[in-house]
């Protein structure tokens, strides 16, 4: 085989992995969520399908996949069949960049391969901002071509409602990526190292404390979450902007919204929390001299970060109600806006006089 190819066969095996690690936490969450929510309100939660309910996902999933996928009369069906697949897609692409684990480099077949992140691109976070807004096109598409009133409405109430929160997103990085001076993820993350004071949320001298409430927020409302689920509203808009949709293409959409909440939580842990980096320096593993396994330490700190936001999806649909429409917008942008920007100024300022002086 040539380098070509190896190179080629390398990164289709590392897409393959994360893929299947994805898919495999949307399973997981899917039962999780049922089964917090149900401890949070003293019930059990799923119980009928496998011991205590853990076959329940792929109880929902072969339901979905044999279930009749009907098309209305009415809709545009290539653009009904389009939406769940533009939705999905950008949510699945954005894992190219993250970081799972230690940048190191290995050898593979004369090759030099870093097996924790798939592509190291200098402009990693302009690259998920840019495929997160294109899932917004999946759902206002998916919301237009059902021709459904309520489908429409969610889809214009989710249009608004991203274009309001994905700026305070990106506003809320603006601060991480001043004191990194890198888009790079990776670089971002291995910035952080050290200790849980040098994590972007503490480190001197701007903490991005601030920044990070604002970026968590708007992330639940970018993934369209309680108290933000304006455009799947149930009581309101039956289910929104999937109304219409049945079988695999509403199970894409389903993905979607799972695949948004892990992507968001890992650039979350890797730009405020420091990512793979434990809270102390070095790693314990590394310590006591099994330095060749110390990648299995990062990547654990890795997945509770992550989970540790998925949680916080679940806490939050468990205790809030659903916001107005008004108030949705209002606080976006009267309220995260303001603090965002204000932030931007404050980290700007801040690095200035601390390289002046450095």
């Amino acid at each position: 085989m040539t380098e070509l190819s190896l190179r080629l066969a390398v990164s289709l095996a590392q897409i393959a992995a994360v893929m299947g690690i994805v898919m495999l936490t949307v399973m997981i969450l899917t039962l999780a969520e049922r089964k917090v929510l149900g401890w949070m309100q003293d019930r059990m939660g799923p119980m009928e399908v496998g011991p205590y309910g853990i076959l329940q996902p792929i109880a929902d999933g072969l339901k979905l996949f044999f279930k009749e996928d009907i098309v209305p009369a009415g809709a545009n069906k290539f653009m009904f069949s389009l939406a769940p697949i533009l939705a999905m897609v950008p949510a699945l692409i954005g894992f190219a960049v993250i970081p799972f684990g230690p940048s190191e480099t290995i050898e593979l077949f004369g090759m030099t391969i870093k097996p924790f992140v798939i592509s190291d691109i200098n402009i990693g976070v302009l690259y998920i901002l840019a495929f997160a807004s294109i899932g917004a096109y999946g759902i206002i598409l998916g919301g237009w071509a059902s021709n459904s009133k309520y489908s429409l409405l969610g889809g214009l109430r989710s249009a608004a409602q991203i274009i309001s929160y994905e700026l305070n997103v990106g506003l809320a990085i603006v601060g991480v990526l001043i004191m990194a001076g890198s888009l790079s993820l990776v670089k971002i993350t291995d910035a952080q190292a050290g200790g849980f004071w040098h994590w972007y949320v503490f480190a001197f001298p701007a903490p991005q404390i601030f920044a990070f409430v604002v970026y968590v927020i708007s992330a639940v409302a970018e993934t369209n979450r309680v108290p933000f689920d304006l455009p799947e509203a149930e009581s309101e808009l039956v289910a929104g902007f999937f109304t219409e949709y049945s079988g695999m293409r509403f199970a894409f959409f389903f993905i979607a919204e799972y695949a948004n909440m892990v992507l968001v939580s890992c650039v979350a842990a890797a730009l405020f929390l420091g990512g793979w980096n434990a809270p102390y320096p070095g790693t314990i593993l590394a310590h006591i001299g099994l330095e060749p396994f110390a990648w299995i330490e990062g990547v654990a700190w890795f997945t509770v970060k992550v989970y540790g936001f998925l949680f916080l999806f679940f806490w939050l649909r468990a205790t809030l109600p659903r916001l107005r429409y008004d108030q949705l917008m209002k606080f976006g942008w009267k309220v995260m806006l303001p603090i965002a920007l204000a932030n931007i100024v404050v980290t700007a300022i801040a690095m200035y006089i601390y390289n002046q002086f450095k």
